[in-house]
């Protein structure tokens, strides 16, 4: 079958306009580690995937998965020790304060879940977030996703809904991001919804990685308890090591009330948590009833606790320092830029690239080119950012200094070809 003939069925299969990567999409049969393979037998390097963040196809998460699937898997209205013994190691990672978790199957439920408990605990429902961000993709929580770009084409406002400029040093200083978000709570505060939380990705990865103001925040979280919110810091694409520490919110220095997670966390297993004080996750329990069937699973925990002994066991934190800081370097490094290259930034194994046009501008079409031209070179890379023209490297935390090097030379060749 033609790789045309798949197309086709997929189209007729899962609708239309279902999201392909690349221009001539790749047809993947098989993981290795860093490494994809599609039906052809050609070999990718992944450095976009981190859902499987402890390598593609890994024997310690697929050993956990058939063990525990062979022999038993329920859901969680029945007593297990391996969900508790999970729960706990789970919380262990985090700030002393975040002890109890919920557990659902996607980020997307973890987020709403978080957004559901500032409510509960506050009693009000207005929820704050940046103008350019994503966060998931249910009728709630999509509310969230590029509000100001949504404004700005003509769409309604949503009165529960607040949003501010992306904390960037490139738009303002820390005080000038500080009195958006504070002129923004006050609004939020005196509306007929009140003022519930803040909800923000810890590293801001949707929003291209920006260079976030020195103290926002630990500041901007000073300012939300001041106001009687919660803070919710979104890890589910910061956290399990991608910043080179466990999480995102320990990178930029600040402690929420409440955290999410998701994506990596299961490593290709549907699994992702919201995790807060007693308190809180007591509030969000009384006013929800909140159950999920497959969420909490003894197949969940398995899979969980195999995930963090890979990350623990490899030493994963410290190479994705190591190997993070290599290819930000290394992309920094290349003699043959072009115009067109704009702003470097990266924290832990995440590196975001500007992508602009002939006038500076940000070129989004661009940056889809550059992609699939690294495709063609035999590395999968994607792009992000506020206005879409970032181009994202955040490959699986098991990536190592030599492919960081293949990864290089195809994005200097790219480069030089542009120049």
């Amino acid at each position: 079958m033609t790789s045309s003939d798949l197309r086709e069925r997929h189209r007729r299969a899962l609708g239309a306009h279902t999201p392909l990567f690349y221009e001539q999409p790749v047809h993947l049969v098989r993981g290795e580690g860093v490494w994809l393979f599609d039906a052809d037998g050609t070999r990718y390097l992944d450095a976009y995937n981190n859902v499987p963040c402890v390598g593609h196809a890994n024997s310690r998460v697929a050993s956990a998965m058939a063990d525990q699937a062979s022999t038993l898997n329920v859901h969680s209205r029945y007593l297990h020790g391996g969900v508790i013994d999970y729960a706990e190691r789970l919380a262990s990672l985090h700030d002393d304060s975040l002890t109890t978790t919920v557990f659902t199957c996607t980020g997307t439920e973890a987020i709403e879940v978080a957004m559901m408990t500032a409510r509960a605990a506050t009693g009000r429902r207005g929820i704050i977030s940046t103008e350019a961000t994503y966060h998931g993709n249910s009728t709630e929580v999509r509310k969230l996703s590029d509000i100001g770009r949504r404004l700005a084409a003509g769409a309604a406002p949503d009165p529960t809904i607040g949003a501010v400029p992306v904390p960037d040093l490139a738009s303002g200083d820390l005080d000038t991001h500080l009195d958006f978000l504070g002129e923004a709570i006050e609004a939020m505060a005196a509306s007929e919804q009140g003022f519930a939380g803040v909800l923000m990705c810890s590293l801001l990865a949707n929003e291209g990685l920006p260079e976030i103001p020195n103290g926002y925040f630990a500041a901007a979280t000073d300012l939300v308890h001041q106001a009687g919110g919660v803070m919710i810091a979104d890890e589910v694409q910061a956290g399990f090591a991608r910043s080179g520490t466990w999480w995102g919110y320990d990178r930029s220095g600040f402690v929420p009330d409440i955290a999410v997670m998701g994506k990596p966390m299961g490593a290709g297993l549907p699994l992702a948590a919201a995790m807060s004080s007693e308190e809180l996750v007591g509030a969000f329990r009384r006013s929800t009833r909140y159950f999920n069937t497959f969420a909490a699973s003894p197949l969940q925990a398995a899979v969980g606790m195999a995930v963090i002994d890979e990350i623990e066991d490899r030493g994963l934190l410290a190479q994705v320092n190591d190997v993070g800081g290599y290819l930000l370097e290394g992309v920094r490094a290349i003699t043959d830029r072009p115009a067109q290259m704009g702003g470097i930034r990266g924290v832990g194994l995440f590196v975001g690239i500007d992508w602009l046009d002939e006038h500076g501008q940000p070129d989004a079409k661009g940056a889809v080119a550059i992609a699939n031209q690294m495709k063609l070179r035999g590395v999968l890379m994607g792009r992000s950012g506020a206005l879409d023209n970032c181009l994202k490297m955040r490959p699986p935390l098991v990536f190592e200094r030599e492919h960081a090097d293949v990864v290089l030379e195809a994005f200097g060749d790219v480069m030089s070809s542009v120049a």
